[in-house]
């Protein structure tokens, strides 16, 4: 059986396989990325799409962790999966190794879009989520952004940041592996060549200067920005690693992008008798205007930004639109 889609004539015995090279050559613009991630967020809070609580599984050694997402995206009429694996989480870097996967389906049709591999899907979404809550969340005037790590979110913080909140004019940069450190210089020069980092040592004075934290690094950062070392009116957000648990419990208010996932994924910043605090809002309820973000210039915000699979949606389906449009994947006659 073949249908006609928005794409092309689709055989709906085959899913077509967009690699990580299929989609490398695919260029979309940081502004752009941030369009189509608030669209899914604003359309998330006025109920039009789904965004179930994830499915999560890890050994009791930690060695590994696996998580499954499901959602619907009601602009795009698009379902899709997501699922990701991380083996190694005690190993540097390079021998860790990581698999994420996304799975789209024309909801309208009924048939499969594509499988992608989802890698450059949350390269770009988890930077435009971070640069969008300090959008919403900074306080009014903030000049100095601090970026802790130099993996795969850190290397595009800076640029998304700078897209969002165009009045910072200091940028500091905190990591521990040269290779990473180049690499996020070389793609702030690639989307703004006129702007230029500062590699910082004394975290703790980096910290104390920043308006807004953003930390990226993995879980075998030294770095660990405690509560005290922050300016009064400070937003960090946290993506990864590199803030102590004390800039949740000590902040004036919490925003999460998903207070559940929160609860799942964020217990490694649980206080010392286990007690992980409750968000005040959620973040698509805050940019729809139905729940207050900052209420007050002075006010410490904390920012946990765990990423929601109707995000990855919005993106893998802009990424696939251009993909197919340009004949790039693998037809896998999966289901013959």
């Amino acid at each position: 059986m073949t249908m006609t889609t928005g794409f092309e004539l689709v055989d709906d015995r085959c899913l077509c396989v967009l690699s990580a090279g299929d989609l490398a050559g695919l260029d979309i613009p940081p502004a752009d990325v941030v369009e189509v991630v608030e669209q899914a967020y604003r359309t998330l809070a006025d109920g039009r799409s789904d965004n179930p609580r994830k499915l999560t599984v890890k050994p009791a050694d930690g060695h590994s962790v696996a998580y499954a997402m499901l959602g619907r995206d009601g602009v795009r009429d698009v379902v899709a999966v997501k699922t990701s694996y991380k083996h190694g989480l005690r190993e540097e870097r390079d021998r860790q190794h990581y698999y994420t996967a996304l799975t789209l389906y024309d909801d309208a049709t009924g048939l499969p879009v594509a499988m992608m591999d989802c890698g450059r899907v949350g390269a770009l979404r988890t930077p435009a989520v971070s640069a969008l809550l300090a959008r919403e969340l900074a306080a009014p005037g903030s000049r100095t952004a601090l970026v802790i790590g130099t993996g795969t979110q850190g290397r595009l913080a800076l640029p998304f940041l700078l897209t969002t909140l165009p009045g910072l004019d200091r940028l500091l940069l905190f990591g521990t592996h040269q290779d990473g450190i180049r690499a996020v210089h070389e793609r702030l020069h690639t989307y703004f060549p006129d702007r230029e980092a500062e590699t910082v040592d004394d975290l703790r004075a980096a910290a104390a200067a920043a308006d807004v934290v953003v930390a990226t690094a993995g879980p075998n950062t030294p770095a660990r920005v405690e509560a005290d070392w922050l300016r009064p009116a400070a937003l960090t957000v946290l993506v990864g690693h590199g803030i102590a648990p004390s800039t949740l419990h000590r902040a004036d208010r919490v925003i999460a992008t998903s207070a559940a996932q929160m609860r799942v994924t964020g217990t490694d910043m649980a206080d010392g008798d286990g007690v992980l605090r409750t968000a005040d809002a959620e973040f698509p309820d805050v940019l729809a205007g139905r729940a207050p973000g900052r209420t007050d210039a002075g006010q410490s915000l904390f920012a946990y930004n765990s990423g929601l699979v109707v995000t990855d949606i919005a993106l893998g389906h802009r990424f696939a639109q251009l993909a197919l449009a340009q004949g790039r994947g693998t037809r896998v006659p999966l289901w013959r």
